[in-house]
């Protein structure tokens, strides 16, 4: 069976997508995406690489998706679906380029500094 893998990463959130020829069923740990995020805009980003490279129904894609939070996992799931659409045709590279859907974003939640209450707030000044 023809299937095209890929990673995709945000925050700690980590999803491995599955791209198979089918009918267009998407699978986020043995859920559609409506009841697995449950938030219209969560939806929206899984969808989107999809409508931007007009391949919706070709494909059934299977994701199984760990760690972060439900925005950090969509977002994690749209850049794997991103990335294996580039590993099935590397013309849609371009488009989806444009969008920022391949780039990893980076950005991580800031470590907890000593004598701090968190990364930057600090514990109120008292003169006295």
């Amino acid at each position: 069976m023809e299937q095209w893998y890929a990673t995709g990463k945000r925050k700690t959130a980590v999803a491995r997508v599955f791209l198979r020829p089918g009918k267009g069923s998407i699978l986020v740990n043995g859920k559609t995406p409506k009841e697995y995020f449950f938030i219209d805009s969560s939806v929206l980003k899984v969808d989107a690489p999809l409508e931007i490279t007009k391949t919706q129904g070709m494909f059934d894609i299977l994701v199984t998706v760990a760690g972060g939070g439900l925005c950090a996992q969509a977002e994690a799931v749209r850049h794997g679906i991103s990335r294996a659409l580039v590993e099935y045709n590397a013309e849609m590279r371009p488009a989806l380029k444009k969008e920022g859907f391949l780039r990893r974003d980076a950005r991580m939640k800031e470590r907890k500094k000593y004598g701090l209450r968190s990364a930057r707030a600090r514990y109120q000044f008292s003169k006295r």
